[in-house]
């Protein structure tokens, strides 16, 4: 039986920040001191991992040009993709992004997957490590949330694995032992999203709440 919380409690500042964090697809042309970037960076390597092992590294891209290649080429090789899953995949896909404003810009534009934001981060574990894309994961949240925390926007990119892929790849010194998990765009966000609808149906209390 659910069971409603009625009592107010004092909410701390970092839920402010949780609450305040939006994937961002719309940045200013303003670059972001390296010194935050470093910032942000600890923040991820402070979250937990499988048996303390902090499997992950980081390849960061700050270049306007370079940022630009690399999403063109990714973009190429996710256009594939989706066109060796086949018609229903495509028209779900499609389905999937039509609540999203950026839809119809997907895979076009000057900067078709990094959305010109004016940093971009690869995160790499180990090929070996069964726990690397859970590790990665809470790595990621912890820089997204560091990020808004120093008036930053940013977004995960999924696609951003697929930098394996492009002719391009080499350039990253990626060892061949590692894979790319996710990419995550930081910079100056010039747009502000709604807040899309949460799930609040889906916590059980096992035990009675006294």
């Amino acid at each position: 039986m659910k069971k409603e919380l009625t009592k107010e409690v004092k909410e701390p500042g970092v839920l402010k920040t949780i609450y305040e964090r939006r994937a961002v697809r719309k940045y200013k042309d303003n670059s972001v001191d390296p010194a935050i970037i470093s910032k942000i960076l600890d923040a991820g390597r402070m979250a937990p991992s499988a048996m303390n092992k902090q499997p992950w590294k980081f390849y960061i891209l700050t270049n306007k040009k370079t940022i630009k290649s690399f999403s063109k080429e990714i973009g190429k090789i996710a256009a594939k993709y989706f066109l060796k899953a086949g018609p229903r995949q495509i028209i779900k896909t499609i389905a999937n992004l039509l609540e999203f404003p950026h839809s119809t810009r997907l895979f076009k534009g000057p900067d078709p997957v990094f959305h010109e934001a004016p940093v971009v981060i690869f995160i790499t574990a180990s090929r070996k490590n069964e726990w690397a894309a859970l590790d990665v994961g809470m790595c990621s949240e912890n820089i997204m949330l560091a990020a808004k925390s120093f008036g930053l926007d940013s977004c995960p990119v999924g696609f951003g694995k697929f930098v394996e892929q492009t002719k391009i790849f080499s350039q990253l010194h990626v060892p061949s032992e590692d894979q790319v998990h996710l990419a995550i765009i930081i910079g100056y966000g010039d747009e502000n999203p709604e807040v899309h609808k949460r799930i609040t149906d889906n916590a059980f209390f096992i035990d009675p709440i006294s």
